[in-house]
């Protein structure tokens, strides 16, 4: 298991001496994914949060017709889940999968539980992980109400730039609510601003 990025990760929020970090590490499950793998489908039990060691992943909801809207993405250094059901321990909203080949790292929500009795710093740690995921969503829901397509896509390139390089243009039109071809007109419009 490749540990470094992960404590690199949890030392910015906590300290951890050599035995807690061994027994950290010894709960964590490392998994290897190829591309396009759902790690969590809609209506399992979202019984992991889990840590992107290399790779990129994306959330998406799939409503009845069919029709897939991006939640979240996910890259190295980040933390991913269906986020109520895991600690609710209820059936995914959400389907989370692979953009490309990916390493995951797997925290059970038992083992969670256990570690916060056995180390309570780490309920420090995710409940800052968890704060800021809710300011991002938050932040996200007033931009869609309150900002136009183009000035969300700018924002989103100016955020994201390592997952704008990894994610498809559909899948970056999905999460900000809009068709590709829209996208497409965007990107025209600047690339026009760029050379006018």
């Amino acid at each position: 298991m490749t540990e470094n990025l992960i404590l690199k990760n949890i030392a910015k929020h906590i300290s951890l001496d050599e035995n807690e970090i061994s027994y950290f590490l010894s709960i964590l499950k490392e998994k290897k994914y190829p591309k396009k793998s759902i790690i969590l489908k809609e209506g399992e039990i979202c019984r992991t949060i889990n840590f992107v060691q290399s790779g990129t992943l994306r959330a998406f909801y799939r409503d009845q017709q069919g029709k897939e809207s991006t939640i979240m993405f996910a890259v190295s250094d980040w933390w991913i889940t269906d986020m109520s059901c895991f600690i609710n321990q209820q059936p995914a909203m959400l389907n989370i999968e692979t953009i490309e080949e990916s390493v995951i790292l797997h925290l059970q929500k038992e083992d969670l539980d256990n570690l916060y009795l056995k180390i309570p710093k780490f309920e420090r740690f995710f409940r800052i992980i968890m704060q800021n995921a809710y300011i991002r969503e938050q932040l996200r829901v007033i931009q869609n109400l309150s900002l136009s397509a183009e000035q969300r896509y700018y924002i989103f390139l100016e955020k994201y730039p390592q997952v704008a390089k990894q994610v498809t243009q559909k899948q970056i039109a999905s999460y900000l609510g809009i068709t590709p071809e829209f996208l497409s007109m965007i990107k025209a419009n600047k690339n026009k601003q760029a050379f006018s």
